[in-house]
Parts: structure tokens; C-alpha cells; sequence
């Protein structure tokens, strides 16, 4: 059977690119990679990576995403320690961004959404051996003395 390496990117539209470009890089603090013709950037939390977001100017006036619809529920960003995402919640407390945060077993995730509305996952995955052997998403995991206090 063939199957995909892994997930290579995507693209969201967005209202104004100029808008979404401040967020994604003051907040997540991606790299721009690329522009197309000023309604196309290209962007990358990875060097090794051409990009993992696109994002597409679709014009201001444009509805945001509908919770009640088909299609993407939010794009999670994985951080490389718990210590990071703690930066991350910090960060977007100074921004009055608001966020919640959700333990998903094996993860804690912080959630947050875009100026368009896209909802955002930042989150810390515990190394694989620290799984449990069944239910790995059961929540309310974590490891004792791990302090996943954000």
C-alpha cells in the first residue's frame, strides 16, 4: 500500500494578508518564505521545510470559517518542549489573545484563534514512551511531577 510521508502544508484564506502575516509571525513567530502578487504568502516554523501554511487573501469582506460546517476544525502546532508553550501562553496573554487549554492524554494543547477566526492548537507531545498502552487520548494523563501548569 502507498501512503503519504506525513502532512506537508496548508493553506487557509484569510480576509487580509497583511493582517494574518503579523499574527502568524508575531505570535507563532513562522519565517515568510515566499509572496505571490501580494495575495499569496508562504510560511515555515521549519528551515528544512519550503512551507507548512500558506495563506490566501480572499478580500476583507469575506465570512469567516463556520463551526457548524464541513471542513477544518484547526491546525495544531507542535512545540518541542513544555517549557516553550508556556513562552506561547505567556505570549499571547501580553496580546489579549484569549486561549484555553486542553490535556489530551498524551498532550497538553493551547487553544487560540486567528484575526479570520481559524482556530489554532499549540501544543507538547509527551516522548511515545511515556504513552499509556490503551486509550492514549483519554485525558488527565500526564505523568505525576511532570508540571503541566501553563
Amino acid at each position: 500500500m502507498v501512503k503519504p510521508k506525513s502532512l506537508g502544508h496548508v493553506v487557509l484564506r484569510v480576509r487580509q494578508l497583511a493582517r494574518a502575516e503579523s499574527f502568524y509571525t508575531k505570535i507563532l513567530s513562522l519565517d515568510v518564505q515566499a509572496r505571490i502578487d501580494k495575495k499569496m504568502l508562504f510560511l515555515t516554523s521549519n528551515s528544512e521545510s519550503s512551507h507548512e501554511l500558506a495563506l490566501f487573501e480572499i478580500g476583507k469582506d469575506a465570512p469567516g470559517p463556520n463551526p457548524d460546517g464541513v471542513g477544518l476544525y484547526h491546525t495544531a502546532w507542535r512545540y518541542q518542549s513544555l517549557e516553550e508553550l508556556r513562552q506561547l501562553h505567556k505570549k499571547l496573554g501580553e496580546n489579549d489573545i484569549e486561549s484555553g487549554i486542553g490535556n489530551h492524554g498524551i498532550s497538553i494543547g493551547i487553544y487560540f484563534f486567528d484575526p479570520d477566526g481559524n482556530e489554532i492548537e499549540a501544543y507538547y507531545e509527551l516522548p511515545k514512551q511515556f504513552w499509556p498502552k490503551e486509550n492514549i487520548f483519554s485525558g488527565d494523563y500526564f505523568p505525576d511531577g511532570l508540571d503541566t501548569k501553563l
